[in-house]
């Protein structure tokens, strides 16, 4: 998959993640969020052993999924 796709996929996965959760982010925001949430979601991903389409939707929703995470967890850090 090439590099734009991955920008691309980073960016829908980070304005996911800010809806879901709520909050404010701009370009940069989502697309940092989203790229952090690839690489969180594909790391878990692979260490609960399941498996998803490795299409753009799998994709989509492997970095959505991590980045709500990783969303969840600096909040987390933040508040405390």
């Amino acid at each position: 998959m090439g590099i734009f796709l991955w920008i691309v996929i980073g960016l829908i996965a980070g304005w996911l993640a800010t809806q879901i959760l709520g909050g404010r982010g701009g370009l940069l925001y989502n697309l940092a969020v989203g790229l952090i949430g690839a690489i969180v979601g594909g790391f878990l991903f692979e260490k609960l052993n399941l498996q998803v389409m490795p299409d753009f939707w799998g994709n989509l929703i492997t970095a959505a999924i991590g980045a709500i995470i990783f969303l969840l967890i600096w909040r987390a850090i933040r508040r405390s």
